[in-house]
């Protein structure tokens, strides 16, 4: 099966080019994801992807690391995340949790959350 790490980088590389197949690709579609003030679906989310209202500027990762719990594994992703958010430049420092489980003999993404970092 292949790394997880890798796969949470495809994720990511699919986030900021707003493509829709491929963040479908790897999340389940009852992937749940949470967001300073919202949680949503994962069809709500490429859809803020996909309409604007989400446009990726740039991402910076410090770390990732990754934790295994058999047919599940938690990647902590340390990173700042830059984005038009409806038109409006933002920049978080972020502590992303990922969990993914071994589905079918690939990692399936099934939990996305941001926590911003005050520090």
């Amino acid at each position: 099966m292949e790394n997880v790490i890798e796969v949470s980088q495809r994720f990511w590389d699919a986030m900021e080019r707003s493509d829709e197949a491929g963040m479908r690709a790897i999340a389940d579609p009852d992937c749940q994801f949470v967001h300073i003030g919202i949680t949503c679906g994962l069809d709500q989310e490429i859809g803020f992807y996909t309409s604007g209202a989400f446009q990726p500027t740039g991402v910076t990762f410090h770390s990732q690391e990754e934790r295994n719990f058999g047919d599940a594994t938690i990647v902590t992703t340390d990173c700042d995340y830059a984005l038009l958010l409806d038109g409006e430049e933002t920049s978080h420092h972020f502590a992303v949790t990922e969990v993914y489980i071994a589905r079918e003999g690939a990692w399936r993404l099934v939990q996305f959350s941001f926590t911003a970092l005050v520090y």
